[in-house]
């Protein structure tokens, strides 16, 4: 969709939720009722985020499937404080596995109250941080600590009402459709802030660029709250 630049072709530190509005299911699809839509995007990089943005509205019209969309509007979020325990929300599914074209792996269900659901997060999210190139060997050695603690009373409640909080996803690579399985569950994590602060920007496991693991702070309400608005403007 957007003009190419050398610079950002194989960029992948950024995040994005699936499109917000008043939506009904039907046999032919998503179909959304609401006159506006919106996309929450996350980067930690601010120059991508202008890069991107500047990207976006010079687009007059934006079609998804039948979808008709024209750029409205920017809201930016409250900065929010992180330590070493946050509570998340799943804005969309958190995928654990690495996976590609004709490999079943990626479907393969992990508990997600075992070690190996933890460290599996664990491994692809100090993998990120180090493709950045903002830390430090001796710092991603200090970024130890990591356990997710999924909410036991959530995956109880949904157990018993028969409901999933994991399944399997599409996912396109170069327009190469393959499946992956994707959980959805508030949960705590415990790490340094500066991995808590990666993965609220940057999104949790496999596939963030993709639009999977964005995450949001729970009872924060974010997603609701801005520090300000910048009406579009059409080159």
């Amino acid at each position: 969709m957007f003009g190419p630049d050398k610079s950002y072709q194989t960029y992948t530190q950024f995040n994005f939720s699936g499109l917000k509005g008043q939506t009904k299911i039907s046999r032919k699809g998503l179909h959304f009722y609401s006159s506006k839509v919106t996309l929450v995007f996350a980067c930690g990089d601010r120059e991508f985020m202008s890069y991107f943005t500047a990207q976006l509205f010079e687009q007059k019209d934006i079609m998804i499937g039948s979808l008709h969309l024209v750029p409205d509007s920017i809201e930016e979020e409250l900065p929010v404080t992180i330590q070493t325990e946050a509570k998340f929300l799943c804005i969309s599914p958190i995928v654990p596995i690495m996976t590609s074209f004709n490999n079943e792996q990626g479907k393969k269900f992990i508990s997600p109250e075992s070690d190996e659901f933890s460290d599996l997060l664990y491994d692809s999210t100090i993998a990120r941080m180090e493709q950045t190139g903002r830390y430090t060997p001796e710092q991603l050695a200090s970024f130890y600590k990591f356990q997710l603690v999924p909410d036991p009373g959530y995956l109880q409640r949904l157990q018993a009402a028969g409901k999933k909080f994991a399944r399997i996803y599409p996912l396109y690579d170069n327009d190469v459709k393959f499946e992956v399985r994707g959980y959805t569950f508030p949960f705590t994590l415990y790490a340094a802030p500066e991995v808590q602060r990666f993965v609220y920007e940057n999104g949790l496991g496999y596939f963030c660029h993709k639009g999977f693991g964005m995450l949001d702070i729970a009872g924060g309400d974010s997603s609701l709250k801005q520090n300000s608005q910048h009406d579009a403007v059409y080159a």
